[in-house]
């Protein structure tokens, strides 16, 4: 009878290890996922980036694209665009000190995405980001542009 229940009940090592390579399988895909979503993300981006000579609403789409790819990848958010304080008639002071009318500092293509989420995101529910990395100041592209849909 010993040699049957031996054949019927695993060995507790080999079912965590079972599970684990499991685990590990989900964790790799998932960030394979994120890997993909990041290329795609970075090419749609650079789209955007010249986006002063596309239509609003290939703008519009283009941002939808990028938010429902982030969407899919198990995302609530993603830095839709980066960009010098030297876009900003302040230098971005406005936005780090989350002054009243900093949005009216922008220029160019953080402009147009500013007009994006306000004519089109905000009352869906987006929320967006304008954030000065101090930390990263010496960088030429200083200013993170973020869009979110989690609570």
């Amino acid at each position: 009878m010993a040699g049957k229940i031996d054949n019927l009940l695993p060995d507790a090592r080999d079912v965590q290890g079972q599970a684990a390579a499991k685990d590990a399988k989900k964790a790799d895909e998932y960030v394979r996922v994120l890997a993909e979503a990041e290329l795609e993300k970075r090419a749609l981006t650079e789209r955007l980036g010249a986006a002063s000579a596309m239509s609003e609403d290939d703008k519009i789409k283009l941002t939808s694209a990028i938010i429902r790819r982030a969407a899919q990848s198990g995302l609530g958010e993603v830095q839709l665009y980066r960009f010098s304080d030297s876009l900003c008639t302040d230098g971005g002071l406005s936005i780090s000190r989350n002054a009243a009318g900093w949005e009216t500092t922008l220029r160019g293509v953080p402009r147009d995405i500013y007009d994006i989420w306000a004519n089109y995101l905000r009352w869906r529910g987006y929320q967006i980001r304008y954030i000065v990395n101090k930390a990263q100041g010496s960088l030429p592209e200083n200013v993170s542009i973020v869009v979110s849909w989690d609570d």
